[in-house]
């Protein structure tokens, strides 16, 4: 709990294993896993490419921007009184933006203010949108989509990426190997950032862990003719997924289970449920603006009214800050997705992503789940 110095929900009943924000983001990477595959097939290399940088860049952009030069000095004079050394800092707002712009969090501060926010006992982490780290390792995703419609194994051999899957979740299986509480990506010190060329600092673990889990996801969409969607393994699913998360390898066990309940419960909520989302996509305001919403009500005092007011304040605010960046950032910029022609081409295979196209209204035993 970013206001309170304290471990997320989840944290005690996994024995440590994950948490709520940590368990938020291994959901996101499969769904996506679904979703950006889907779009990988659907689309050519380079509208696939475009879209994906339509959909994360202006956002990012317009987010790192209000976070250095409207945040930041704000919360910096609400702890020193004076803007005096904030303009000039060596880590200031103009190097945040330099630094961050193309996905990879560089980084984490802005005029140290979050680092005098914890000198003072005010704050309780260093980073002021530290969030953010995973848009890395998920644009490493799309490399990985991109690479594999290129390819053409997206399209003719669909049995590759289930390899892949199988692949990282031996890995994953590896590891948790005489640990059955093993935190997964979080649990592995041992395992240093390697400085890759033109990638620069990538943590291999975190592309193990949240590869598979993209990679599940993957695996659903390019198979979904072949999986049932059944009461009785979303259940089962569910149950396996709360043992594992109790009594442990819930990486190795948990996680695939996660992953088809995630997509049984898309098809089985209500249709209300199902139409969220469907013309305004509020979700990855949230995910930007969440962490540095916290931060800067902590600073700014909003943490002396308690947990719960807290949490409903940053709730609050985080979504007025997504529907904003949704309307007049997001959205607009998603408007240039057909730039240039809308002709719409598959991937370099030239071919559908399954032998078995979406289903249709006879064949709802099996997964669809909506772009």
């Amino acid at each position: 709990m970013l206001g309170f110095g304290k471990t997320e929900f989840g944290h005690s009943f996994t024995q440590g294993q994950v948490d709520l924000g940590k368990w938020s983001v291994y959901g996101f990477f499969i769904l996506s896993g679904i979703l950006v595959t889907r779009s990988g097939v659907r689309l050519g290399l380079g509208r696939f490419l475009w879209h994906r940088a339509l959909r994360l860049l202006p956002g990012l952009w317009v987010c790192l921007f209000l976070t250095a030069f409207a945040a930041a000095p704000v919360l910096y004079w609400k702890l020193h009184g004076t803007l005096d050394g904030f303009w000039g800092h060596g880590w200031g707002p103009v190097e945040y933006l330099r630094s961050n712009g193309a996905i990879q969090l560089n980084q984490n501060d802005v005029s140290n203010v979050m680092s005098d926010a914890m000198a003072k006992g005010v704050a309780h982490d260093r980073s002021i949108d530290g969030a953010l780290w995973s848009l890395y390792y998920e644009v490493l995703c799309y490399g990985g989509v991109a690479l594999l419609a290129l390819t053409g194994v997206l399209a003719r051999a669909r049995r590759a990426v289930l390899l892949i899957a199988g692949l990282l979740g031996w890995l994953v299986i590896r590891q948790a190997v005489g640990d059955r509480f093993w935190a997964g990506s979080f649990d592995a010190s041992y395992f240093h950032p390697v400085d890759l060329p033109v990638l620069g600092f990538t943590n291999p673990v975190l592309v193990i862990y949240l590869g598979f889990a993209f990679a599940l996801g993957a695996v659903i969409e390019l198979y979904r003719e072949r999986i049932p969607v059944s009461d009785v393994l979303g259940f089962a699913s569910l149950l396996v997924l709360v043992l594992s998360a109790h009594y442990g390898y819930l990486f190795a066990v948990g996680l695939p289970a996660f992953a088809y309940f995630l997509v049984w419960l898309a098809i089985r909520l209500p249709a209300p449920f199902r139409r969220v989302g469907a013309r305004n996509d509020y979700s990855y305001g949230i995910y930007i603006y969440g962490f540095v919403v916290e931060q800067a009500l902590v600073i700014l005092g909003f943490a002396r009214w308690g947990l719960l007011p807290y949490l409903a304040l940053s709730l609050a605010v985080t979504v007025l800050l997504a529907m904003l960046s949704w309307h007049c950032v997001e959205k607009p910029a998603m408007r240039l997705k057909d730039l240039g022609g809308r002709r719409r081409g598959r991937g370099a295979g030239n071919a559908p992503a399954s032998p078995a196209p979406a289903a249709a209204a006879g064949e709802r035993d099996k997964v669809a789940v909506g772009s």
